[in-house]
């Protein structure tokens, strides 16, 4: 019962994080409506999240992550990764090998939030 079932995503300009995540993931994004704030749900082919305006200052340059950080499989983590940084995103720790398991790294989206992706991969050395 204890398993991460929703996620949220911060974003200073809601829009710009919109159309970020769905050129790189092609998550489906739709407004609710009667929030008292904007608001995004985030369809995607696992946990379904949510996108908002940040409600607090995010930490500034070199103060480190002040999130709980999700990582997203993939299929491509070249051709994801090439799609991050052709967005906007930027890399904020190299593509490595977790032995046996899978190719990991990490990236910050247009809002300065930290997120990973990893590709499974057996034979990752």
């Amino acid at each position: 019962m204890n398993t991460v079932s929703y996620f949220e995503i911060q974003a200073d300009d809601c829009e710009r994080a919109v159309t970020f995540y769905a050129n790189v993931f092609d998550w489906k994004f739709t407004k609710a409506e009667n929030l008292p704030i904007d608001y995004y749900r985030i369809e995607n082919s696992g946990p379904n999240g949510g996108l908002l305006k940040r409600p607090a200052q995010k930490p500034g340059q070199e103060q480190g992550t002040n999130a709980y950080v999700c990582s997203v499989m993939v299929d491509d983590f070249d051709a994801i990764a090439q799609k991050i940084l052709d967005n906007g995103g930027i890399v904020a720790l190299p593509k490595f090998a977790v032995l046996g398991k899978c190719w990991q790294g990490y990236f910050l989206d247009t809002e300065g939030n930290t997120f990973g992706i990893f590709e499974v991969d057996e034979n990752a050395k």
